[in-house]
């Protein structure tokens, strides 16, 4: 009437196979990926994005937004990405 699902036909063979058959094991999946599959795929995603997010911050270092917004609030880099124009160079 009803087909079983692989999970169901599984556990029904090993409860009738003898305890010297091997032991069938079906892994849960979310769209085709394991847990381990996806935690390997996370990895290389995230050290690209920090690769490119890191490139792309220093790409742009120049561009004034930029450095003052956000370069400048890191620790080492303040004194680094300081523009300023001493008052005896300024022209106006």
């Amino acid at each position: 009437m009803f087909a079983p699902t692989a999970r169901r036909a599984a556990a029904q063979v090993s409860a009738q196979a003898s305890a010297y058959a091997p032991k069938y094991y079906i892994p849960r999946t979310v769209a085709g990926m394991t847990l381990g599959t996806a935690v390997q795929y996370g990895t290389v995603a995230a050290g690209f994005g920090v690769a490119l997010g890191s490139g792309a911050l220093f790409i742009f270092g120049e561009v004034p937004r930029v450095r003052n917004d956000i370069l400048r609030k890191l620790p080492f880099l303040d004194n680094y990405y300081d523009r300023t124009i001493a008052p005896e160079d300024n022209a106006f």
